[in-house]
Formats: structure tokens, C-alpha cells, sequence
């Protein structure tokens, strides 16, 4: 999606991009390089060998082994938060530690560093249904809604004891559930100014009708259809600002994109979570609306001139992202199997995330496999647009929601 938006604006044409590791769909419009986002110091030396102006960095991954600091200390332009910004993200437990202290309005939690102490709480609290985060990184997967006590028993095994994310799961959050509409927006920092992008809704349950585990997303429209102009208002005041003057207060420089996760409750909008990077596929559906050259924006960042910045959107358009997944996600699922009907797609755009080629045919290698966007006048116009789209490709045990946008 980040690849697609430089290269598809007046000045694209002019830009050579690459894009590490890269997937089959992004070698279509940007260089694939064999390098993974993780080995920092090898993308350190591809920037300076190829003479690269500036570095994106998109996974979390990443951000959280100070890709961004390394980068800086290099002298090598790059757009992305330094670790210690980007720890709202990459600790669970210090975002919630950062909203309590500056009142941004949040789930009341608890956090815990062992299995026994955790499930004694959720125990004697019984504060059923609760969430259970993993504290660390988990690559949009470590939440857990626990509906009763065998679910949290079983979340907290897998984090804790079977250690399925890993040293993500050493310590996790226990916190309280919270009802109402979901809802995300993303926000450009340049350390003093935030400029929030266009509201946008994520669709995480794998099943129609918000049913089953969480995934990483398995579509999302824009903008929001629950986020009035008084919600925007509380929103921007309530929890975006503060958080901004939080960091400041912090000393904490960020240069980057902010992600709100929200919850639109009765008593007014709280925070999920935070990203510190273009999350999605909320990002799939408001960057194809963005109108202003995401380069240019960027580049207001990193000077520090974002307040100068003017930021256009196509506001006569809703857009709409539908995700085709692997059968079996968000648990086992098999790989490369032939995707086909892409050639067929004229009236939408599609994302690769989970492709890979294989002799010389583009073939499944992941749990969301692609992201399929739309626009129309409205939302149901975009998802039925985006429905049509979709009904022309097809995979061995594809899966998608079949209610984005309705």
C-alpha cells in the first residue's frame, strides 16, 4: 500500500522504489530486495551503497529493534519512530502506564510478569468478559476476549507458559472489556504537530458478524460510519492531543505515524491499543483517498514543518477493504496455492500481503493473502464494488467475510 501511494501520483513515475523483503504484488511497482525487515544493519548498507533518499519502515517488528535509531545514527533519512517512541506499541504495558498518567481515557487493566498471579486476578476479580494482551510484539495477534474462565485459563497458557508469540508473552495485561464500535485513526507526528488522517473501521473477528478469534484484520471501510464530527472533536482533544503532549513531556521525540485503536463506548471514546506504523488494512482503505503527496508529507515530518502542511482528501468517496485469506487462519493454514482471476480485477485495486511467485505464477504464502479496495459514494456503493471485485479471483480454501461495509 506504502509503495503504491509514492507511485501513484504525479511525481511517481520519477521515483525508483525498492522494498524489502517485498511480496509479488509490490514487484510491480517497486524493486524486491532479498532482505529481511528485521537485519537492520544489511538495509542499513543497501540504503547507503544505493544512494536510497529515504527509508519507510513498516513493520512493528522493526520499529521495536530500533531500525529507526540505527538509521539516524547512520546519517540515513528514515521515517518511522526511534525504539523508545515506538514503545506504545511494542509494550502493552507501558501504553497503559503512559494513558493512566496522562488521562487518556482507556480499559482499566492490570499487568502481570507470571501465569499463577495472572489467573489468581482473573479469578477473584471475576471481571468476565476480559481481555488478555501479550505485553510484547505479537504481530497484531496476542489479544485474547475471554468469555469465562477455562478462555482466560487457555489465553493465558499459550502467552505465558507455551510461550506462543514468544518473550511477548513473559508478561501480559489483563484488562477490562469494553463495548461499543470500533474504530481507528491514523495520525502523521512530526514530534510537535499531529495531523490525524481520515477515521477509518476495522473488521478483526475472522467470522461474519464479528464472530470467532481475532486476526490481524479482515477488512475495513472509510471513513468510519459511528464517527461524527463531536466524536472526531473528543477524540482529537481527549486522546489524541494528550497523547502528543504526553510524549513531549516525556522528552520522547516521534517522527512517525500514530495509530489509535478506539472503542467507541457510551461513556465516550477509549484506547485499545496503540500502533506506531500505517496499520492493516485500515491504511488499504483511507490512503487511496489521501490526495496530497504521501512524500510530501512525510518530508514535512522529518523537517518539523508539519504545522505548514496542508493535507487533501477526497471527501465525495468512501472506501472499502475486503481481505482474502488462507482457510484455517488465524491458526494453521496451507501455502502456495495458485492465486487466479487477478488479471480480471479493472474497477479496484489489490494489495499483496501473503503472495509469493513460484514459477512464474503468484501463489499464496500467508494467512491474509490479499486486500481488495474499493470506492464509491458511499460505503454500501464501495463494498459492493468491492464484492464484485473479489468474486473474480479465487485460491484453494480461500476465505473472506462476506459482511465489510454492510
Amino acid at each position: 500500500m506504502i509503495c503504491w501511494r509514492l507511485k501513484n501520483n504525479p511525481r511517481g513515475l520519477e521515483r525508483k522504489i525498492y522494498c524489502a523483503p517485498g511480496n509479488a504484488g509490490i514487484s510491480q511497482v517497486a524493486e524486491c530486495v532479498p532482505i529481511k525487515a528485521t537485519d537492520i544493519e544489511a538495509l542499513c548498507n543497501f540504503a547507503e551503497s544505493n544512494g536510497i533518499d529515504l527509508t519507510i519502515i513498516g513493520p512493528e517488528d522493526a520499529l521495536a529493534l530500533g531500525a529507526a535509531d540505527v538509521f539516524n545514527a547512520r546519517g540515513l533519512a528514515v521515517f518511522g519512530p526511534t525504539k523508545e517512541a515506538a514503545k506504545l506499541e511494542w509494550s502493552k504495558a507501558f501504553a497503559k502506564e503512559f494513558m493512566r498518567k496522562y488521562n487518556i481515557p482507556t480499559a482499566n487493566y492490570s499487568v502481570f510478569n507470571d501465569f499463577d498471579s495472572a489467573l489468581s486476578f482473573i479469578c477473584n476479580e471475576n471481571i468476565f468478559p476480559a481481555v488478555v494482551k501479550a505485553d510484547g510484539v505479537a504481530v497484531g495477534k496476542g489479544v485474547y476476549i475471554c468469555q469465562n474462565l477455562e478462555d482466560a485459563k487457555f489465553a493465558l497458557k499459550e502467552l505465558m507458559i507455551d510461550r506462543k508469540f514468544g518473550e511477548s508473552g513473559a508478561s501480559v495485561v489483563v484488562e477490562e472489556y469494553l463495548e461499543g464500535p470500533e474504530t481507528t485513526v491514523l495520525a502523521f507526528c512530526d514530534g510537535k504537530t499531529i495531523l490525524p488522517m481520515l477515521s477509518s473501521m476495522d473488521y478483526q473477528k475472522i467470522f461474519d458478524g464479528d464472530k470467532g478469534p481475532n486476526t490481524g484484520g479482515m477488512g475495513a471501510v472509510c471513513p468510519s460510519p459511528y464517527v461524527t464530527d463531536e466524536i472526531n472533536k473528543l477524540i482529537k482533544e481527549k486522546i489524541i492531543d494528550r497523547t502528543l503532549n504526553g510524549l513531549i513531556s516525556e522528552n520522547i521525540e516521534f517522527k512517525g505515524i500514530l495509530y489509535f485503536g478506539l472503542m467507541l463506548t457510551k461513556a465516550g471514546p477509549c484506547v485499545i491499543e496503540y500502533n506506531t506504523r500505517f496499520g492493516d488494512p485500515e491504511t488499504q482503505a483511507v490512503l487511496p483517498l489521501l490526495e496530497t503527496d504521501l512524500s510530501d508529507v512525510i518530508s514535512s515530518c522529518l523537517k518539523g514543518t508539519l504545522d505548514k502542511q496542508i493535507i487533501k482528501w477526497d471527501n465525495s468517496l468512501n472506501a472499502a477493504c475486503v481481505v482474502l485469506a488462507s482457510g484455517g487462519y488465524p491458526g494453521e493454514y496451507g501455502r502456495g496455492y495458485a492465486i487466479n482471476g487477478l488479471e480480471n480485477i479493472k474497477d479496484a485495486l489489490v494489495f499483496h500481503a501473503g503472495t509469493t511467485i513460484e514459477k512464474n505464477n503468484i501463489v499464496t504464502s500467508g494467512g491474509r493473502v490479499l486486500g481488495i479496495t474499493a470506492t464509491g459514494k458511499d460505503i454500501q456503493a464501495a463494498a459492493k464494488q468491492v464484492y464484485q471485485a473479489a468474486e473474480k479471483i479465487n485460491f484453494k480454501n480461500l476465505h473472506m467475510r462476506t459482511d465489510i461495509g454492510k
